[in-house]
């Protein structure tokens, strides 16, 4: 069964963001009185909490799956949707996390330190929101982003002020339960300890806490026995103290090939960028089991070799706490020494950073790929996708407003500049998304609406005429009128004329004939 667990991976979903409304205000007398539709609330986003409570990633192994709550959807009358509940998740203090790619996000070593690992996605604008002096109703609203959807790391490493290394069974577990509250557990076989346990140690004014790494063997930094495994958990100590057991009857180990192959394994270990390598830290020996008549003997002998060597040597029993004390403040007197160099440090003036405006940065980038059919320009950026995230595309007006969006930022410009022409295929975002067929000379959708895009003929103001207006326009119709009647007189005698001349001319010669 296990029992502890100091590595895990998080598959989280943040909260989708809400749609908004669409929605005009009515009320007696007030058929029409305008756009009202509210906004979509924000998903909950996913908090890591530092918490010193918590000792182990157990619970995240057993349920890696994590998501937090949606966005409302907004509604009439401006009412805007509920904002999703963020979800945090506590973490124990010492955790890092990572990205799929390895890349070390934070390093969480404060207590209540929090971390936004997955944002909510963000509420779309409700047709209230949208409206302006040239788009008085907006037919259209926003829908709600999804959230962040992926996986991050967590990695556990211990944060104490002293390590125990050493060999299994060389007594680091009874010498951390001897110094301190600790109670691990202890027995006579190898590999008892399958987890570091962490104990504070009081040694006069000094105060720290020491952690009991499991035993190290020989190949450890090549993932041999339990070593590689957790050898992170000393990258944060700040010195090391070596337990040798000095009453081991293995054949073929003594003291001092027992601490080259530790100091071997320690070399191999590469720590991370920017840390101490582990061998340049502060180191002490304490040979361990003098309670034994051979073992003291031992220990008297190797003595001066490990002196002759820069080690500082305390020989100790965890069984009859002999040489205990002595050991504990020489470990406070190094903790207390490092923890002054880091506040001086923390104290001394930064050097001061100088900033230069720069250039605005280009809020998109078109790529152009090769394709069966011609090439393919697809658009890569933060709005774009979000606008394009946030578009109903069964809606035509809120097509239009797209195209707009994107005209504005310069995209359109930037195609024709790559040598795009009518037709072409662009595609806004990574991997499979949206593909649209590329016509510049219909940006706005426009000829689809019956109306300009947001001005709706119903919202316009209906100005009654006055008594002079409504008399001119009587006149001028009376006018017009009189002028239609004259004209058809005149048409009316000139058609008359007509037929009486041509009556004469036809009785005349019927008279000549009859002569």
């Amino acid at each position: 069964m296990v029992t502890f667990v100091d590595r895990v991976t998080l598959h989280l979903r943040a909260g989708k963001g809400g749609n908004g409304c669409v929605s005009v205000h009515r009320e007696k007398f007030k058929p029409l009185g305008g756009p009202d539709g509210g906004n979509g609330g924000d998903g909950g986003d996913i908090v890591l909490v530092a918490d010193p409570q918590t000792g182990t990633l157990l619970s995240y192994h057993h349920s890696p799956h994590r998501s937090s709550a949606n966005g409302g959807f907004g509604m009439g009358d401006h009412r805007s949707g509920y904002i999703g509940e963020d979800l945090e998740l506590l973490v124990p203090v010492g955790t890092v996390v990572k990205n799929t790619d390895g890349d070390v996000l934070i390093d969480m070593v404060e207590p209540g330190e929090r971390y936004v690992v997955a944002q909510g996605g963000q509420g779309g604008l409700g047709n209230a929101a949208l409206a302006t002096p040239k788009r008085k109703a907006p037919g259209f609203a926003l829908l709600g982003t999804p959230g962040f959807e992926g996986d991050v790391l967590l990695e556990l490493k211990t944060v104490a002020d002293v390590a125990l290394v050493g060999y299994p069974s060389a007594g680091k577990s009874s010498l951390i339960a001897a110094i301190s509250a600790a109670r691990p557990k202890i027995a006579d076989y190898p590999f008892t300890t399958l987890h570091p346990n962490l104990g504070v140690v009081q040694a006069g004014d000094s105060r720290y806490t020491v952690a009991d790494v499991p035993g190290l063997i020989e190949g450890a930094s090549e993932g041999r026995g339990l070593g590689l495994q957790f050898l992170r958990h000393v990258e944060r100590c700040s010195a090391l103290l070596h337990v040798i057991d000095c009453a081991t009857l293995e054949p073929g180990r003594d003291p001092l090939s027992d601490l080259d192959v530790i100091l071997a394994e320690l070399a191999a270990y590469e720590v991370p960028e920017g840390q101490l390598p582990l061998l340049e830290r502060p180191q002490v020996v304490a040979l361990n089991k003098i309670d034994v008549p051979e073992a003291r003997e031992l220990a008297d002998f190797i003595r001066p070799d490990l002196e002759a060597r820069g080690f500082r040597v305390f020989e100790i029993s965890s069984v009859s706490h002999e040489g205990l004390r002595p050991l504990t403040f020489a470990l406070g007197e190094i903790v207390d020494k490092h923890r002054a160099e880091l506040a001086a440090a923390a104290q001394a003036p930064k050097e001061r950073v100088v900033i230069r405006p720069r250039g605005s940065k280009k809020e998109f980038e078109i790529r152009v790929e090769g394709g069966s059919y011609g090439n393919v320009y697809r658009i890569l950026g933060d709005k774009p996708v979000r606008w394009v995230q946030q578009t109903d595309f069964t809606n035509e007006e809120a097509v239009g407003f797209l195209a707009d969006r994107l005209e504005k930022l310069g995209v359109e410009d930037e195609l024709f500049r790559l040598g795009a022409t009518r037709g072409s295929t662009v595609v806004i975002g990574a991997g499979e998304s949206i593909v649209f067929d590329w016509e510049p000379q219909m940006s706005s959708a426009a000829e689809l609406i019956t109306s300009p895009r947001g001005l709706d003929s119903r919202f316009d103001p209906n100005n009654r005429r006055t008594t002079n207006e409504r008399r001119q326009r009587y006149h001028e119709r009376m006018d017009a009128k009189a002028a239609l009647r004259a004209e058809d007189e005149r048409e009316r005698l000139a058609i008359r004329g007509t037929q009486d001349g041509a009556g004469d001319g036809h009785q005349a010669g019927a008279a000549g004939d009859d002569e």
